[in-house]
């Protein structure tokens, strides 16, 4: 399966709380749902197009827990989202969580070993969303294959950020791009091992 990554991040690259004021307060984050009065309708199809090539998920503890919590209780059956999240296999990074109690989800104990068998198995798409830490680690490790990263036109100014200050150095491919009515970009990334450097020269 190819592992893809599906991250919201703002204009200034924090990916923390964008979905709901009280999404995630740690570090003492305080302005979440920075995405919420943006998100729209060519980023639904977006993300409805997304949710269609999955055949597993995998979610960090946090991520996990926000999703566990809501989705469930789409009323919609049929909903292009919460059918493949409810109904499809669901791997969880997690040291902590004991019963996660989302059915079908396992928990998984050594990240790096259990992502890569999992990216062995046959299928389409081994789908991460939000997750921070857990992308982070999957990037040092080198098991993601695709980036779907849909940036707002907005400055939050504080809070987690998707790349961290230091971390792994790492080459990108535009595989496709689009800009919806609000201003989101989004930019679909293909993972090319490490990148090239060079110096700029003045003619």
């Amino acid at each position: 399966m190819k592992l893809t990554v599906t991250t919201f991040v703002s204009a200034d690259g924090v990916a923390q709380g964008p979905g709901g004021p009280d999404e995630d307060h740690s570090g003492g984050f305080g302005r979440g749902g920075w995405a919420a009065p943006l998100f729209d309708e060519g980023a639904g199809r977006f993300i409805t197009d997304v949710f269609g090539r999955a055949d597993a998920f995998l979610l960090g503890r946090t991520t996990y827990e926000i999703f566990a919590a809501a989705w469930p209780n789409a009323t919609d059956p049929e909903d292009p989202v919460a059918k493949p999240l409810n109904t499809l296999p669901k791997y969880v990074a997690s040291t902590t969580l004991t019963d996660p109690g989302w059915e079908p989800t396992t928990v998984l104990g050594d990240v790096p070993t259990a992502v890569a068998d999992l990216k062995a198995q046959p299928g389409r798409e081994l789908q991460v969303h939000g997750s921070i830490g857990l992308v982070q680690t999957l990037l040092e490790h080198d098991l993601v294959d695709e980036l779907n990263l849909l940036t707002f036109p907005v400055v939050v100014g504080e809070g987690r950020r998707l790349f961290p200050d230091r971390g792994l150095d790492i080459g990108l491919s535009l595989a496709d791009s689009r800009t919806t009515a609000s201003g989101i970009v989004i930019a679909v990334y293909r993972t090319t091992g490490r990148p090239e450097y060079g110096t700029a020269e003045v003619e």
